[in-house]
């Protein structure tokens, strides 16, 4: 999905063409009139305007969009409106269509087709024989390699794709497009994974979307006929496909996620050994990343059930690099988190300290009780970082020093908390012997180089460190802020400053949905209300829905929506400040409506004007054209009341702002 659905199907209807094919309307300056449907009526209260995308009826009260028309006449929900009007608009809602649902199933069969095959080669296949043996000398049991369907891929050029063909019906284009064949120069399709032992690649509910495949190294080099050259890299993912993006998957996690959730921690290792021993030895909470710096997306699926992430990267230099890297940027992300209150699940971070010169799987299988204890326990980041940059730089020296304090510097300045702030300022400048002023002159200093900027592919951004809108934008595979605009701005505003904070929330529960603009909008605050008066009844002394929970569990639509808000650039407001800005939003709120009524009253005007200066029969009603001033005079007033209640809200803000130094 490239953009918001809602905002996509809006764009693509005329508001006037869909509610005239119910209802008769006529042109009315720049609105359009006629009887309302929902209720009997002989004079037109009706009206539609389309420069708003909005209906409303002044005789019964309802209005809204073209959801909401849809919703009411139809009688269903909002989630059965979009559907309708998106079959209409011709809008595709992705996955949810039943051509892709069909073909991505096609898909998982063909993939699951060639996990059970390289699991029998493996365990039934005299060509298996060194692959059972190597697994079992790295210490995993048959019931494990059963469990978790380990297989091995044979040395042979089509082994697999002659068999899931003729076995399977798969063809050429279903090999390739799942990532199990690569297309020939000569036409047709060759295997992709050849002398590999194969781990299945499962997403968060199970569903196989991948493999990764680690070279059998042969005692006596590469087997016979095949070149060291076309053996490839020693892990093998599989490409990107309609099933597997890998900066999106971690090995276990289907396995992982209950763990996760019991634990509070997630524990992420380097391989896929490492994470299968972790879950043999009944230490479930352990995923594994697929080869490639963690990333955003990859955060923001262990959040999903754990606030607490536990690096245990191995001890080589490229692993130790790997946790060093990680643990800085998800530091910075924690801090972004606290300012933003953005609703990520993430509180802690650390880093697994294992016995020198060994790997993960050694030490659950060697050391059992050393793992329990470093996973129980993980050393927080900071510390961590100062023990790792000291042995690096010798502090005993004058350009050790400099470096050991420029190398912790960019983490510590994201320490969010000032009594951990100036307790990790105090613990540098001890082991680095630079005095403690001194190193807060370096933290003053511009982060002119942060931490993980030769990597711009880390968060998919192009910035080299995890953020929150990173972070929050990879939980759909939508655009946030595209979605959002399926919302009028004053909306976008309310319920932006309504979903950060619950306390000002809790203030309007009386809001009447209906005194929104929009339907999703609506929808939204609906099921904000909802959440809260559910966490309420679960917990008296909780001030609202956690938003993180919340998120998960709206319509995907919505939910992208809600994302789109979340994701605005604002200020950091105080409660009053906060509490104003969402008074001004109310005020313009009902300036709409005002406005609405005055633009249906002056048609209704000039009509009435029109008819009685050339009266068919020559009768006049002068009380009724008085009643009509009278009652435009009366909103007029109302109207210039809500804008000076405005100008006095915008004021009061821009005092507040400026006191404090920001720009009016």
């Amino acid at each position: 999905m490239s953009t918001g659905v809602v905002a996509t199907v809006k764009s693509k209807l005329d508001i006037v063409e869909v509610i005239g094919e119910s209802v008769p309307l006529r042109k009315a300056g720049t609105t359009w009139k006629g009887l309302c449907p929902f209720h009997g009526e002989r004079t037109p209260s009706f009206v539609v305007t389309p420069a708003r995308e909005s209906w409303h009826c002044f005789g019964c009260g309802l209005g809204g969009d073209v959801f909401s028309f849809v919703m009411q006449r139809e009688g269903i929900d909002f989630p059965a409106a979009l559907r309708l009007l998106a079959g209409r608009a011709g809008v595709e809602l992705d996955e949810r269509t039943t051509r892709e649902d069909a073909r991505k199933r096609r898909l998982r069969e063909v993939l699951e087709a060639a996990i059970a095959f390289y699991h029998a080669v493996l365990t039934e296949s005299r060509h298996g024989h060194a692959a059972l043996d190597y697994l079992r000398g790295r210490g995993f049991t048959d019931d494990t390699i059963g469990t978790y369907q380990l297989g091995y891929a044979p040395e042979g050029w089509e082994t697999l794709s002659r068999a899931l063909r003729t076995k399977r019906g798969a063809t050429d284009d279903e090999l390739e497009t799942v990532g199990l064949g690569i297309r020939g120069r000569r036409g047709g399709v060759y295997d992709r994974f050849r002398g590999r032992i194969i781990f299945p690649i499962r997403d968060a509910s199970g569903n196989a979307t991948g493999l990764g495949g680690r070279i059998l190294e042969h005692a006596g080099g590469p087997a016979e006929g095949t070149p060291e050259r076309d053996r490839g890299p020693k892990y093998l993912n599989s490409p990107a496909t309609p099933l597997f993006d890998k900066s999106r998957s971690l090995y276990l996690i289907d396995r992982a996620r209950t763990a996760m959730r019991k634990t509070g921690r997630a524990v992420i290792v380097e391989g896929y050994t490492d994470a299968l021993m972790a879950h043999q030895a009944g230490f479930s909470n352990v995923v594994a990343g697929l080869g490639t710096a963690l990333t955003a997306a990859q955060v923001e699926l262990v959040t999903r059930y754990a606030p607490s992430i536990a690096l245990a990267y191995d001890v080589d230099p490229a692993g130790q690099s790997a946790g060093t890297f990680g643990a800085t940027e998800l530091t910075a992300l924690i801090s972004e988190i606290q300012q933003s209150r953005a609703p990520i699940g993430l509180t802690e971070v650390g880093v697994v300290r294992l016995p020198e010169g060994l790997d993960p799987d050694e030490v659950i299988r060697d050391e059992r009780a050393t793992w329990e204890t470093a996973t129980a326990a993980p050393q927080p980041i900071m510390d961590y970082l100062i023990d790792y940059f000291a042995a690096r730089h010798d502090p005993r020296t004058v350009p050790g020093r400099k470096r050991l304090v420029e190398a912790v510097a960019p983490t510590l300045r994201h320490i969010g908390d000032p009594v951990e702030r100036t307790a990790y300022v105090q613990a540098l400048a001890r082991r680095s012997g630079v005095d403690e002023r001194t190193v807060l002159q370096v933290l003053q200093r511009p982060d002119s180089s942060r931490p993980g900027a030769a990597d711009p592919g880390a968060t998919g951004h192009g910035t080299g460190r995890f953020t929150a809108d990173a972070v929050l934008a990879a939980r759909e595979g939508g655009d946030p802020a595209a979605a959002a605009r399926a919302i009028d701005p004053i909306e976008q505003e309310l319920l932006g400053l309504m979903l950060r904070l619950p306390e000002i929330r809790l203030a309007h529960v009386g809001l009447p949905a209906e005194s929104l603009l929009t339907t999703p909008a609506r929808e939204l605050w609906r099921a904000l209300l909802m959440a809260d008066r559910q966490a309420r009844e679960a917990n008296p002394d909780e001030w609202g829905a956690p938003l993180d929970t919340f998120l998960r569990e709206l319509d995907p639509e919505l939910g992208l929506v809600a994302r789109g808000l979340l994701l605005r650039d604002r200020p950091e407001l105080s409660s009053d400040r906060a509490a104003r800005a969402v008074d001004q939003c109310l005020i313009n709120l009902e300036r709409r409506h005002v406005d609405e009524e005055l633009d249906f009253l002056r048609a209704d005007l000039a009509d009435l004007e029109s008819r009685h200066a050339a009266p068919a029969d020559g009768a006049r009603d002068p009380g009724e054209l008085e009643a009509l001033h009278d009652r435009i005079r009366t909103l007029q007033r109302e109207r210039a009341d809500l804008d000076r209640r405005a100008a006095a809200s915008t004021m009061l803000i821009r005092t507040d702002r400026t006191a404090v130094g920001e720009p009016a």
